[in-house]
């Protein structure tokens, strides 16, 4: 495999315009090559999961499998674009990653079941057979701040990969082999629930898809343009801020991210985690911890584009009501459909690979945001697949 082959996305140039004009910049998306391949993470039943209480280990197995992916691309020196999704994941990967990567995260799958009784799904599909069944793929690079940059996907090619892939023929279970280890290291979940910055009062979580795939990158850029200039730039809405971040001490959290890493309690590794904790406690009372703190907000992923919108914001009521009368008149106009859901709080857990400057954090709402926002959107795309109530 070519050095090109595997830095495709590496090579990509990242457009710090503002996102809803890179929208409208056909010129400024590359397709994926054809012989890359969708990797898609999902827990089954994850709505079930989290009406029963399970939100946060639902949040914490979906980042999990972003840092086992991560750690083996990182050991290869290639940089994959992912999708951090509340109940699981997709990843845009080179051929040779995959048989690595498939073989982790089945092993993952396997200490999730044993350690919590949720079920993580894994399946792949090459993007050449995404082009073959006649669906678009195209992707981006942007960047609002200095320190992170994300991808943006448009089309419907994932959704077609994912369509597929949660079906149940298509889970590689039975077909792939077990890693013997998985290396999760950096996976953390040290921050309390996170209350809404000052002169915030709610966390929002929105997932927007367009109803024509042609005129998608149009309705993504109207739908931008509304939140930012309902709840202004992204800094504004932000629903990180370090003035409400509380760390995590007790031994209850210790023990949970550590059966999310191995499957079960290690002695060993739970001891090292508790001084890790501790040394983290007095590092961010340090100069060197406030940096820290201040890119934890840059780095936070709250914007998602994968041939939807998932973002989280946080801001007013009148704010949220103000963008949910705008999204009402593109739904009624056959533009969009969208879920929404509100909490008070959101929750972040983490991958640190470096305290200097090597750290993600992935955002949702509280009590399950993604997942209920994706239960209210599912049920708008049934009722208007059936409209009359039958099939």
């Amino acid at each position: 495999m070519s050095d090109n082959t595997n830095h495709f996305y590496a090579n990509l140039p990242v457009n710090k315009i503002a996102l809803a004009q890179l929208l409208l910049h056909n010129d400024l998306f590359k397709p994926v090559p054809g012989d890359w391949q969708v990797i898609i993470t999902d827990i089954k039943n994850s709505t079930a999961a989290v009406k029963a209480g399970q939100h946060e280990n639902v949040n914490l197995i979906a980042t999990g499998s972003i840092v086992a992916v991560l750690n083996i691309a990182f050991k290869a020196n290639i940089l994959v674009p992912f999708f951090f999704g509340g109940d699981g994941a997709t990843f845009i990967v080179p051929p040779g990653m995959v048989s690595e990567v498939m073989k982790s995260l089945l092993k993952y799958r396997e200490n999730t079941l044993k350690a919590f009784n949720i079920d993580l799904r894994a399946g792949v599909m090459a993007v050449d057979e995404i082009y073959k069944a006649g669906h678009q793929f195209q992707i981006s690079r942007y960047s609002s701040s200095e320190t992170f940059s994300i991808p943006i996907v448009l089309g419907d090619g994932l959704a077609h990969a994912e369509q597929l892939i949660k079906g149940e023929n298509y889970l590689l279970s039975t077909r792939d082999t077990l890693a013997n280890e998985i290396d999760l290291s950096g996976m953390q979940c040290r921050w309390d629930k996170i209350e809404p910055p000052e002169n915030s009062e709610e966390v929002v979580t929105l997932i927007v898809v367009a109803q024509q795939c042609e005129q998608q990158a149009l309705v993504f850029s109207k739908v931008i343009q509304h939140i930012d200039q309902i709840y202004g730039a992204p800094e504004k809405r932000q629903p990180i801020s370090v003035p409400k971040l509380i760390f995590k001490t007790s031994f209850n959290s210790l023990s949970k991210e550590v059966k999310h890493r191995f499957g079960k309690i290690r002695l060993f590794e739970f001891i090292k985690s508790w001084i890790i904790n501790m040394y983290g406690y007095i590092y961010l009372r340090t100069s060197s911890g406030k940096k820290y703190l201040k890119q934890l907000v840059e780095m936070s992923d709250t914007l998602v584009i994968d041939g939807r919108i998932n973002t989280v914001i946080t801001g007013t009521a009148k704010q949220r009501l103000t963008l949910q009368t705008e999204l009402d008149k593109l739904e009624q106009n056959n533009a969009i459909l969208y879920g929404l859901y509100v909490s008070g709080e959101s929750i972040m857990s983490c991958y640190v690979r470096d305290l200097e400057d090597d750290h993600i954090h992935f955002v949702d709402g509280a009590e399950g945001g993604y997942t209920n926002a994706a239960g209210v959107l599912k049920q708008k795309i049934r009722e208007r697949l059936t409209p009359s109530g039958s099939i």
